[in-house]
């Protein structure tokens, strides 16, 4: 069970986002209390903005790791920095390195950014989107098997179609190069999704960047109260198809 702090989310959403490296130190600490194994975040800003620069990375590692000794990673999307030999410049002046880092391949650069972690010894979670080209870019990628696995993104917030979603998204991305499949959905889609991972036997993640509600609609209250509930979930057989 891997959890995703806070993604491009902002104050705007709320004040339980994590934002400032502190914060997200002590979401990690309870998510991980909660029973989560895996982290993703995404490093921000003074103002609160998605960033990769190396103070930004750096700070965030630091506090999380200070908390926790679970694997992190972050984000390398490309609306942090639009430009991909921005981002490869970024990456390479890391002064303190993630576990992992998800680049999402249908976006520009996506090879060059994959490549960049891969030299600088950082796993690469592929993110492949539902609605993108980037299944048929990471089939014909070289790149392909060296990746730590592939992040299966269900980005239809429909609950009543999201499943369906996920089944034809898996079905493109096939083989994967072998590589291990992370599954999980967003916003409406999150939990018929995770079930469905949980069905398949697939990795998944929770958390506030994918939804701020509970199963039942109710609004989540933290990172570990959606780890929770998503591992009581798992946990309950389901008789849906």
């Amino acid at each position: 069970m891997q959890v995703c702090l806070n993604g491009a989310r902002g104050a705007g959403d709320g004040a339980l986002i994590p934002l400032s490296p502190g914060a997200m130190a002590a979401s990690v600490l309870e998510a991980v209390a909660a029973g989560a194994r895996d982290v993703h975040v995404h490093p921000k800003s003074p103002c609160g903005q998605d960033t990769l620069t190396p103070r930004a990375v750096a700070a965030v590692l630091a506090a999380v790791r200070s908390v926790s000794s679970v694997p992190v990673g972050v984000t390398t999307g490309a609306w942090a920095v639009p430009d991909p030999e921005e981002r490869v410049a970024h990456i390479r002046a890391w002064t303190v390195l993630p576990d992992h880092a998800s680049v999402n391949w249908h976006e520009p650069g996506a090879e060059a950014v994959a490549a960049a972690l891969l030299e600088r010894g950082v796993g690469v979670e592929a993110g492949i989107w539902s609605g993108t080209d980037g299944t048929e870019r990471f089939a014909a990628s070289a790149l392909g098997p060296r990746v730590l696995r592939v992040l299966a993104e269900v980005t239809d917030p429909d609950p009543g179609t999201a499943r369906d979603s996920a089944r034809a998204l898996l079905s493109a991305i096939g083989p994967a190069h072998g590589r291990p499949v992370l599954l999980h959905g967003e916003e409406g889609g999150t939990w018929p999704v995770l079930r469905l991972a949980g069905r398949l036997g697939l990795a998944t993640r929770v958390g506030l960047e994918d939804t701020l509600t509970l199963p039942d609609g109710e609004p989540a209250s933290s990172n570990a109260q959606l780890v929770s509930a998503a591992l009581s979930l798992l946990s309950t057989p389901s008789q849906e198809g």
